[in-house]
């Protein structure tokens, strides 16, 4: 699978796993890890950040457990949005496909 088109499929899953409940980020790669096995946990933690970056997410800061605080990430109203233009995309991209026979 290209590194682009895994890309688009892990924003989307990170949104909607994010949009579900508000994850801490080792939280969201040990629950994203259980499905993309040969993604980096340095990979998540870059699309973490950009989705923050492009205003999808809020991230605050939850009290600490035996350590440094934990960054919690948020969806907000553009980032579902963003969601649910990625699903749609992803439907009629199984469309299409399916479509074709394949």
């Amino acid at each position: 699978m290209s590194a682009q088109f895994k890309k688009g499929i892990l924003e989307m899953c990170i949104l909607y796993t994010i949009q579900q409940k508000e994850m801490y980020g080792y939280d969201i790669i040990q629950k994203m890890s259980r499905y993309f096995h040969d993604v980096d946990e340095s990979t998540f933690y870059a699309i973490l950040r950009r989705l923050h970056k492009e205003g999808l997410t809020e991230v605050y800061y939850g009290e600490e457990s035996n350590g440094p605080k934990r960054k919690y990430y948020k969806i907000v109203d553009k980032g579902r949005l963003k969601l649910e233009q990625s699903i749609k995309e992803w439907k009629n991209i199984i469309s299409v496909v399916e479509a074709m026979g394949i």
